[in-house]
């Protein structure tokens, strides 16, 4: 019997994911540098550590960057793409039939608290949730199962209860690796990946079927 459902942010809440690889590869361009999807895709839905976007162009470049410059730039062109932040399909509908039917809601994000926290205010969906664990609250990010296996330990139930939904390869590793069920949805930045030993793979969350989980 599926007691909870543990959602990842980045990508599958609200697609954060598409715009900043825009304004990233933008800026690449910018400097005569290409930044190639699967490049980029190393760190969905994890941290820098496998590539890390500054480094990376110093290192094409062969030179130094004025960090707070790009980052600056980085932030503006995300805001362009980004537009107005909207839930993606099927997820309010999600979080309202899973509420009706008593399954608890968590969230595990490789993001910061207050990016997650923040988003989840402002797109009106914070109550739903009664965990939200974020990378403050770990050691280590996915794809390490810490997330996961904390989010289980703040529910207080079993792996085979829950469910995870997940856009990224990085997010997958984590849920299998805590032996937690993962729903793949993967966002355009995603899309091409390979998605290893996963449960069902839908093209949107408006897709799932309650009945058959």
């Amino acid at each position: 019997m599926v007691k909870a459902f543990i959602f990842d942010f980045d990508g599958l809440i609200v697609d954060t994911e598409t715009p900043w690889y825009y304004a990233f590869r933008d800026i690449y361009e910018e400097h005569g540098v290409e930044l190639g999807l699967e490049l980029w895709s190393k760190n969905v839905g994890t941290s820098f550590e496998e590539f890390h976007p500054y480094l990376y162009l110093e290192q094409a470049l062969q030179k130094k960057i004025d960090h707070d410059h790009i980052k600056l730039l980085s932030e503006q062109k995300y805001e362009v793409y980004l537009g107005q932040a909207a839930i993606l399909p099927g997820v309010h509908e999600l979080l309202q039939s899973a509420r009706e039917k008593g399954i608890q809601l968590a969230v595990a994000s490789s993001s910061t608290r207050d990016w997650v926290h923040g988003y989840l205010q402002k797109l009106g969906i914070f109550d739903y949730f009664t965990v939200v664990h974020t990378s403050e609250d770990v050691k280590r990010v996915k794809p390490d199962p810490e997330l996961y296996l904390l989010a289980l330990q703040s529910l207080g139930i079993e792996a085979s209860e829950a469910i995870v939904f997940e856009d990224s390869p990085n997010g997958l590793k984590a849920a299998n690796a805590a032996g937690i069920r993962c729903i793949i949805v993967p966002n355009e930045v995603t899309r091409g990946l390979e998605f290893a030993m996963h449960e069902l793979r839908l093209s949107s969350l408006a897709e799932i079927d309650m009945e058959a989980l």
